[in-house]
Protein backbone atom coordinates (compact mmCIF):
# COMPACT_ATOMS: atom_id res chain seq x y z
CA UNK A 1 0.00 0.00 0.00
CA UNK A 2 1.42 3.38 -1.18
CA UNK A 3 2.69 5.46 2.32
CA UNK A 4 1.24 9.61 2.02
CA UNK A 5 3.49 12.63 1.19
CA UNK A 6 4.55 14.87 3.33
CA UNK A 7 3.00 13.41 6.07
CA UNK A 8 5.40 15.39 9.02
CA UNK A 9 8.62 17.52 8.99
CA UNK A 10 11.50 16.82 10.79
CA UNK A 11 14.63 19.22 11.36
CA UNK A 12 17.50 16.22 12.58
CA UNK A 13 19.70 17.52 15.63
CA UNK A 14 23.23 17.27 16.79
CA UNK A 15 22.19 16.30 20.52
CA UNK A 16 20.87 13.25 22.42
CA UNK A 17 17.45 14.90 22.72
CA UNK A 18 14.21 14.19 19.59
CA UNK A 19 10.97 16.49 20.80
CA UNK A 20 8.35 14.50 18.43
CA UNK A 21 4.58 16.71 18.65
CA UNK A 22 2.39 14.23 17.08
CA UNK A 23 -1.02 15.65 17.34
CA UNK A 24 -0.69 19.46 16.17
CA UNK A 25 -1.49 18.73 12.35
CA UNK A 26 -4.47 19.83 11.02
CA UNK A 27 -4.28 17.91 7.69
CA UNK A 28 -7.38 15.69 6.38
CA UNK A 29 -7.18 12.88 4.28
CA UNK A 30 -9.10 13.32 1.00
CA UNK A 31 -13.09 13.88 1.13
CA UNK A 32 -12.54 13.24 4.95
CA UNK A 33 -13.91 16.65 5.55
CA UNK A 34 -16.87 16.01 4.21
CA UNK A 35 -17.32 13.06 6.46
CA UNK A 36 -17.37 14.86 9.60
CA UNK A 37 -19.52 16.63 11.20
CA UNK A 38 -19.91 21.01 11.08
CA UNK A 39 -18.54 21.14 14.65
CA UNK A 40 -15.80 18.32 13.91
CA UNK A 41 -14.31 20.39 10.79
CA UNK A 42 -13.17 22.86 13.62
CA UNK A 43 -10.34 20.06 14.30
CA UNK A 44 -11.04 20.95 18.36
CA UNK A 45 -8.81 18.41 20.10
CA UNK A 46 -5.55 19.32 17.90
CA UNK A 47 -2.50 19.97 20.45
CA UNK A 48 -2.81 23.86 19.14
CA UNK A 49 0.35 25.51 18.90
CA UNK A 50 2.48 22.96 20.84
CA UNK A 51 5.27 23.09 17.77
CA UNK A 52 5.27 26.65 17.68
CA UNK A 53 6.34 26.43 21.66
CA UNK A 54 8.89 23.68 20.82
CA UNK A 55 10.46 25.62 18.23
CA UNK A 56 13.21 27.38 20.07
CA UNK A 57 14.58 23.36 20.58
CA UNK A 58 16.40 23.18 16.84
CA UNK A 59 18.60 26.38 17.87
CA UNK A 60 19.68 24.16 20.97
CA UNK A 61 21.06 21.29 19.01
CA UNK A 62 17.52 18.97 19.91
CA UNK A 63 16.20 17.39 16.80
CA UNK A 64 12.18 18.15 16.01
CA UNK A 65 9.60 16.30 14.53
CA UNK A 66 6.43 17.51 14.06
CA UNK A 67 3.08 15.46 12.42
CA UNK A 68 1.14 17.74 9.31
CA UNK A 69 -2.13 15.42 10.04
CA UNK A 70 -4.77 15.37 12.25
CA UNK A 71 -5.18 12.79 14.63
CA UNK A 72 -8.30 12.63 13.03
CA UNK A 73 -7.30 10.81 10.29
CA UNK A 74 -4.78 8.72 12.60
CA UNK A 75 -3.57 8.94 16.22
CA UNK A 76 -0.04 8.60 16.08
CA UNK A 77 -0.31 8.05 19.56
CA UNK A 78 -2.43 5.00 19.79
CA UNK A 79 -1.54 0.76 19.73
CA UNK A 80 -2.06 -0.01 15.84
CA UNK A 81 -3.36 -3.31 17.33
CA UNK A 82 -6.17 -1.13 19.17
CA UNK A 83 -5.26 -1.66 22.74
CA UNK A 84 -6.01 0.84 24.80
CA UNK A 85 -3.91 3.19 26.82
CA UNK A 86 -5.91 2.74 29.90
CA UNK A 87 -7.98 -0.35 30.76
CA UNK A 88 -11.14 0.48 32.06
CA UNK A 89 -11.19 4.13 31.50
CA UNK A 90 -12.85 6.08 28.27
CA UNK A 91 -10.51 5.89 25.61
CA UNK A 92 -9.72 7.16 22.08
CA UNK A 93 -9.67 4.94 19.02
CA UNK A 94 -6.26 4.44 16.88
CA UNK A 95 -8.95 6.37 13.85
CA UNK A 96 -11.11 8.21 16.17
CA UNK A 97 -14.79 8.53 15.80
CA UNK A 98 -15.79 10.56 18.66
CA UNK A 99 -14.20 14.17 20.07
CA UNK A 100 -13.16 14.75 23.23
CA UNK A 101 -16.50 16.93 24.56
CA UNK A 102 -17.86 12.88 23.38
CA UNK A 103 -19.84 14.42 20.29
CA UNK A 104 -19.72 12.18 17.09
CA UNK A 105 -16.83 13.43 14.64
CA UNK A 106 -19.09 11.60 11.71
CA UNK A 107 -21.95 12.46 9.94
CA UNK A 108 -24.09 9.10 10.31
CA UNK A 109 -22.96 6.06 8.68
CA UNK A 110 -19.81 8.13 7.80
CA UNK A 111 -17.49 6.73 10.44
CA UNK A 112 -14.44 4.49 9.47
CA UNK A 113 -15.07 0.67 8.87
CA UNK A 114 -12.28 -2.19 10.03
CA UNK A 115 -11.03 -2.40 6.51
CA UNK A 116 -10.91 1.64 6.68
CA UNK A 117 -8.93 1.68 9.92
CA UNK A 118 -6.29 -0.79 8.57
CA UNK A 119 -5.45 1.44 5.51
CA UNK A 120 -5.52 4.65 7.30
CA UNK A 121 -2.98 3.49 9.77
CA UNK A 122 -0.70 1.86 6.45
CA UNK A 123 -0.41 4.40 5.03
CA UNK A 124 -0.47 7.49 7.62
CA UNK A 125 0.46 5.83 11.00
CA UNK A 126 2.98 3.37 9.47
CA UNK A 127 5.73 5.94 7.55
CA UNK A 128 5.21 8.16 10.16
CA UNK A 129 6.85 5.65 13.25
CA UNK A 130 9.28 3.75 10.60
CA UNK A 131 10.81 7.51 10.66
CA UNK A 132 10.50 8.17 14.56
CA UNK A 133 11.99 5.03 15.16
CA UNK A 134 14.47 5.41 12.43
CA UNK A 135 15.66 8.77 13.71
CA UNK A 136 15.95 7.57 17.63
CA UNK A 137 18.16 4.72 16.15
CA UNK A 138 20.45 7.68 14.62
CA UNK A 139 20.68 9.27 17.58
CA UNK A 140 21.29 6.36 19.86
CA UNK A 141 23.85 5.14 16.65
CA UNK A 142 25.79 8.64 17.46
CA UNK A 143 25.80 9.20 21.08
CA UNK A 144 24.96 5.55 23.33
CA UNK A 145 21.61 6.96 24.01
CA UNK A 146 18.92 8.92 23.05
CA UNK A 147 16.05 10.81 24.67
CA UNK A 148 12.67 11.52 23.33
CA UNK A 149 10.60 14.23 24.47
CA UNK A 150 7.02 13.79 23.33
CA UNK A 151 4.81 16.95 23.47
CA UNK A 152 1.21 17.45 23.62
CA UNK A 153 -1.35 19.69 25.26
CA UNK A 154 -5.29 19.66 25.80
CA UNK A 155 -8.24 21.03 27.02
CA UNK A 156 -7.77 22.09 30.21
CA UNK A 157 -11.83 20.77 31.24
CA UNK A 158 -12.43 17.51 29.63
CA UNK A 159 -14.98 15.41 31.96
CA UNK A 160 -14.76 12.25 29.15
CA UNK A 161 -11.66 11.83 30.73
CA UNK A 162 -11.17 13.60 34.19
CA UNK A 163 -12.86 15.56 36.39
CA UNK A 164 -12.32 19.08 37.28
CA UNK A 165 -9.20 21.22 35.55
CA UNK A 166 -6.43 19.22 34.27
CA UNK A 167 -2.77 20.74 35.94
CA UNK A 168 -0.80 22.64 34.04
CA UNK A 169 1.74 20.97 33.22
CA UNK A 170 1.34 16.67 33.19
CA UNK A 171 4.67 14.90 32.77
CA UNK A 172 4.26 11.32 32.12
CA UNK A 173 6.96 8.08 32.65
CA UNK A 174 4.93 5.08 32.12
CA UNK A 175 4.95 4.76 35.82
CA UNK A 176 8.51 5.07 35.88
CA UNK A 177 9.39 1.90 33.31
CA UNK A 178 9.86 4.27 30.54
CA UNK A 179 13.47 6.47 30.92
CA UNK A 180 15.73 6.32 33.74
CA UNK A 181 15.03 7.40 37.48
CA UNK A 182 17.59 10.21 37.31
CA UNK A 183 16.39 12.05 34.03
CA UNK A 184 12.38 11.92 35.22
CA UNK A 185 13.37 13.14 38.84
CA UNK A 186 15.49 16.29 37.14
CA UNK A 187 12.71 16.98 34.41
CA UNK A 188 9.79 17.06 37.28
CA UNK A 189 12.14 19.25 39.21
CA UNK A 190 12.10 21.77 36.26
CA UNK A 191 8.12 21.19 36.07
CA UNK A 192 7.39 21.32 39.70
CA UNK A 193 9.91 24.54 40.54
CA UNK A 194 8.21 26.29 37.65
CA UNK A 195 5.92 29.26 39.30
CA UNK A 196 2.38 29.87 38.42
CA UNK A 197 1.88 26.68 36.90
CA UNK A 198 0.56 23.51 38.87
CA UNK A 199 2.20 19.81 37.90
CA UNK A 200 2.54 16.41 38.72
CA UNK A 201 3.92 13.35 37.55
CA UNK A 202 2.46 10.24 36.11
CA UNK A 203 -1.02 11.37 37.13
CA UNK A 204 -4.30 10.94 34.96
CA UNK A 205 -1.75 11.19 31.81
CA UNK A 206 0.93 8.27 32.27
CA UNK A 207 2.42 8.59 28.53
CA UNK A 208 0.66 7.38 25.51
CA UNK A 209 1.90 4.44 22.72
CA UNK A 210 4.73 6.73 21.76
CA UNK A 211 6.23 7.01 25.01
CA UNK A 212 5.73 3.27 26.35
CA UNK A 213 7.07 1.76 22.72
CA UNK A 214 10.22 3.92 22.94
CA UNK A 215 11.50 4.23 26.33
CA UNK A 216 13.39 1.59 26.80
CA UNK A 217 16.19 2.76 29.56
CA UNK A 218 17.68 -0.90 29.71
CA UNK A 219 18.16 -0.26 25.65
CA UNK A 220 19.58 3.64 26.73
CA UNK A 221 16.34 4.37 24.49
CA UNK A 222 14.69 7.13 27.12
CA UNK A 223 10.96 8.75 26.47
CA UNK A 224 9.00 10.97 28.05
CA UNK A 225 5.81 12.82 27.61
CA UNK A 226 4.74 15.94 28.93
CA UNK A 227 1.17 17.01 28.08
CA UNK A 228 0.04 20.33 28.94
CA UNK A 229 -3.11 22.20 29.57
CA UNK A 230 -3.73 24.38 27.09
CA UNK A 231 -5.24 27.32 29.10
CA UNK A 232 -1.83 27.61 30.71
CA UNK A 233 -0.77 29.00 27.04
CA UNK A 234 -3.63 29.98 24.99
CA UNK A 235 -7.23 31.25 24.47
CA UNK A 236 -9.26 27.70 25.09
CA UNK A 237 -12.27 29.99 22.97
CA UNK A 238 -9.90 31.47 20.25
CA UNK A 239 -7.92 27.72 18.93
CA UNK A 240 -6.05 28.60 15.89
CA UNK A 241 -4.95 32.19 17.75
CA UNK A 242 -1.37 31.75 18.39
CA UNK A 243 -0.44 35.01 21.22
CA UNK A 244 3.10 34.69 21.97
CA UNK A 245 3.13 36.99 24.66
CA UNK A 246 0.80 34.87 26.37
CA UNK A 247 3.09 31.71 25.89
CA UNK A 248 6.06 33.10 26.57
CA UNK A 249 6.13 31.83 30.59
CA UNK A 250 5.51 28.66 29.30
CA UNK A 251 8.05 28.68 26.86
CA UNK A 252 10.42 29.62 29.56
CA UNK A 253 9.56 26.52 31.47
CA UNK A 254 9.77 24.42 28.45
CA UNK A 255 13.35 26.02 27.60
CA UNK A 256 14.69 24.86 31.03
CA UNK A 257 13.26 21.54 30.61
CA UNK A 258 14.84 20.57 27.36
CA UNK A 259 18.23 22.46 29.07
CA UNK A 260 18.03 19.96 31.69
CA UNK A 261 17.55 17.53 29.08
CA UNK A 262 20.31 18.08 26.98
CA UNK A 263 22.51 18.23 30.23
CA UNK A 264 21.59 14.77 31.26
CA UNK A 265 24.23 11.49 30.73
CA UNK A 266 23.26 7.97 31.71
CA UNK A 267 25.18 6.61 34.73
Amino acid sequence: MTAIANLFTVVPGHTPLLVNVPHAGTGLSPGLAARLTPAARRLADTDWHVEKLYSFVTGLGAGLMVATQSRYVVDLNRDPSGRALYPGADNTELCPTGGFDGAPLYLDGMAPDAAEVTRRAEQYWRPYHDRLAAELAAIKARHGYAILLDGHSIVSKAPRFFQGKLPDLNLGTNEGRSCDPALAAQAYGVLSAAPGFTHIHNGRFKGGYITRQYGRPAENMHALQLEMAQSCYMDEANLEHWDALRAAPLVAVLQRLVDALLHWQPR
